[in-house]
């Protein structure tokens, strides 16, 4: 069997870095065989300037938007930005499936392995199934008015099987689809009641406290959300606050989930944080730090979440609210306001903690034996600091 050997500056395994004297090896389809010491590694060995890593997780993504690159304004605020994006997504189809080929393309060569993607439509599932990535799909429901419950399940039910025709496990024998609602303020209670039971055993994702008014809307029934159902001309008089935050309000509904990926987190406050420790032992906090700034220009409580051990996983969010789909671009972004995050702390959370959220950890996120997570090279490290690294390549 033809073996590769690779050696760089420092090399990180998915949990710890380690120094310049290991070498990672691999079979030629990129199974890891071993990490050894450069002294029994033999020879053939490829030298990096920079760091070893396996592929990036990417657990929050929208590539069905990818036409709408610079076509929102920055700083719109979310209820402008969610507007903008139901009124003005639409274009040929053609133009949207040459997006998503384009972008897909992308990720693979900035060293994403497998990504966590939102689907409102079928528009990427001819780009899926040429299997070039790894792809947790998410199919969103969104409807906030009881009466259009049942049919928004349909239409979304109605894509969830045609993924589910296309899904044959990924990297593993276990299903990569499932039902997700939209966010909150977008879900109504007989809608949830509809999508609950396709939670069970699943990942399951939601966009949560990405602006200030979601958590107004449901302790008061107040704030800008308002505006925009007024703006949408939907009558809302069904709803009735709770009292709580809208973390608090719906999280009981994803009890029989895997997995939970709670997306952006923009303003989610220390008793939420504390709320979901006593309530869940598999919620992942994605942090889309790029598209916050975008968006709201806020950044999510990193430090916070930190302090509390809390799993954080990361995504790109859409090119209608990022200017790229990378991961390293979100971490640089991340040390840069978060300084004190280490580059190992943040390639956990690119890795391996991305692979369990989404149900991969079997076949990536880590360098271990029999694994094929991808071989990326983070080229010219200084200090050990994020913020020296140039490039992503992936390399195998």
């Amino acid at each position: 069997m033809t073996y590769r050997k690779f050696q760089a500056t420092q090399l990180f395994t998915g949990t710890e870095m380690l120094g310049d004297d290991h070498v990672l090896i691999t079979d030629e389809n990129g199974d890891v065989e071993d990490i050894t010491r450069v002294q029994d590694a033999g020879d053939g060995i490829q030298q990096f300037d920079g760091v070893l890593t396996p592929g990036f997780i990417n657990c929050h993504c929208h590539l069905e938007l990818s036409h709408m690159k610079g076509l929102i304004p920055e700083q719109t605020g979310l209820v402008d930005f969610v507007f903008k994006v139901v009124t003005e997504r639409h274009l040929p189809d053609e133009a949207i499936a040459e997006a998503i080929a384009r972008n897909e393309e992308a990720m693979i060569a900035n060293g994403i392995v497998a990504v966590g993607d939102i689907c409102n439509n079928l528009s990427t599932l001819p780009q899926k199934s040429k299997n070039n990535l790894a792809y947790y799909n998410f199919i969103e429901a969104t409807g906030w008015l009881p009466d259009v419950a049942d049919a928004r399940f349909e239409r979304s039910l109605g894509f969830y099987k045609a993924f589910e025709t296309n899904d044959h496990g990924g990297t593993q024998a276990k299903p990569h689809h499932s039902l997700s609602p939209h966010a909150p303020y977008s879900v109504s209670d007989k809608l949830w009641a509809l999508i609950r039971p396709y939670f069970k055993n699943r990942t399951v994702t939601i966009h949560n406290q990405e602006t200030v008014f979601e958590d107004e809307l449901f302790t008061h029934g107040s704030g800008d959300f308002v505006r925009m159902y007024r703006m949408m001309n939907l009558d809302t008089s069904f709803f009735k606050p709770t009292g709580k935050s809208s973390l608090q309000s719906y999280l009981h509904n994803l009890d029989t989930a895997a997995q939970i990926i709670l997306v952006h987190n923009t303003f989610t406050s220390p008793d939420d944080i504390a709320f979901v420790k006593r309530e869940s032992s598999v919620v992942n906090w994605c942090i889309c730090i790029n598209a916050n700034l975008y968006i709201e220009k806020a950044v999510p409580p990193i430090d916070l979440l930190r302090k509390q051990h809390c799993a954080i996983v990361l995504g790109t969010d859409s090119l209608a609210s990022n200017h790229s789909l990378s991961i390293l671009d979100e971490m640089k972004t991340i040390r840069h306001h978060f300084p004190s995050v280490a580059l190992s702390e943040l390639l956990q959370w690119a890795t391996i903690n991305g692979a369990r959220a989404l149900q991969m950890e079997g076949r990536l996120g880590s360098f271990e034996k029999g694994k094929q997570p991808g071989v990326v090279v983070l080229e010219y490290l200084e200090n050990g600091n994020v913020g020296g690294i140039t490039q992503a390549k992936k390399i195998l």
